[in-house]
């Protein structure tokens, strides 16, 4: 572990409530770095570095204490999904020099660089697991060389998938958060009523199958504010250690991010305190959120 991850678990074990950043990959298109198919902005540390420079920076002004690189879309799976595999190592190391940059380049030099890792596919043609596992440590060990001082995995939301990115993360000895997507494409659920993953799985059992893994912090990302609460009824039954939440505002259309719908920041940070208020140690925003929404989550009195 890094002096930077101690430092920041040592608080939120004292009791403080953390800030991560807001929507990257979503910030990126509402900047103009075009979406490539099956792929969205994969390559956007390789074709416009100044700009995820610009908005890791900005969402460090605005009070996040972590900021992840902008390699959701960067598996390896993903990006032969787009014909961009040979991509693989540069957009990766890139992703999370970047990153570093930023936090270098800020005021703020106790931010915690996290690389996001995912499973995630546009197509529906998933690797097996063993693929999948073997790629996934290949990549780990590319974002820590470079620099990444924690993992987030994101949109979690099949539990053997899961399971084998938290071993790949975990073969850099670097600590891993993971992050856990609840509804369907339309953010709605399933089953009326039970909380379950994008698979069907439920959330609950992904919870489960994480009892013995040494992960530091569960969050629920990528899910539609107005499942959080009924969110969190299930991960404070079902998990003692610390609690993130990073919800989503808007709609994917075509792989590109819809904002005609996004919550405004003042909403967010509303909703962010009742969240905040039942106990969770982290809050940040996903796709649709803004700098603007991560600076009027810090102006809540609990936040540091």
């Amino acid at each position: 572990m890094t002096g930077r991850y101690d430092n920041l678990m040592r608080r939120i074990g004292g009791g403080q409530q953390i800030v991560i950043d807001g929507g990257t990959g979503s910030e990126m298109e509402r900047r103009d770095i075009p979406s490539i198919n099956n792929a969205w902005t994969c390559r956007a540390a390789l074709s416009h570095p100044e700009i995820v420079r610009d908005v890791h920076v900005e969402y460090i002004e605005a009070g996040a204490n972590v900021v992840i690189s902008n390699t959701f879309a960067t598996h390896k799976a993903m990006l032969r999904d787009a014909g961009l595999e040979s991509d693989f190592e540069a957009v990766n190391r890139r992703a999370v020099e970047i990153a570093v940059e930023a936090r270098d380049v800020s005021a703020r030099r106790d931010v915690v660089v996290a690389a996001g890792m995912s499973h995630w596919s546009f197509t529906g043609a998933e690797p097996m697991l063993d693929e999948l596992e073997r790629d996934a440590v290949e990549q780990a060990a590319i974002m820590a060389e470079a620099g990444a001082e924690l993992f987030v995995l994101e949109m979690m939301s099949n539990i053997e998938r899961m399971h084998r990115l938290v071993l790949a993360a975990k073969s850099t000895g670097l600590p891993v958060w993971v992050g856990l997507t609840v509804g369907t494409d339309d953010g709605t659920l399933h089953t009326p009523g039970v909380m379950t993953l994008r698979s069907g799985e439920l959330l609950v059992d992904a919870i489960a199958a994480l009892d013995g893994l040494d992960i530091g912090l569960v969050a629920i990302m990528h899910t539609d504010v107005a499942l959080i609460d009924p969110c969190l009824d299930v991960v404070f039954e079902a998990w003692d250690g610390p609690v993130g939440v990073y919800a989503h505002s808007g709609q994917e259309v075509n792989e590109t991010w819809s904002f005609d719908d996004v919550i405004t920041p003042e909403r967010y940070a509303a909703l962010s305190t009742g969240w905040l208020d039942r106990g969770i140690h982290m809050i940040g925003g996903c796709c649709g959120t803004r700098p603007d929404h991560i600076r009027e989550i810090t102006k809540i009195d609990s936040v540091t």
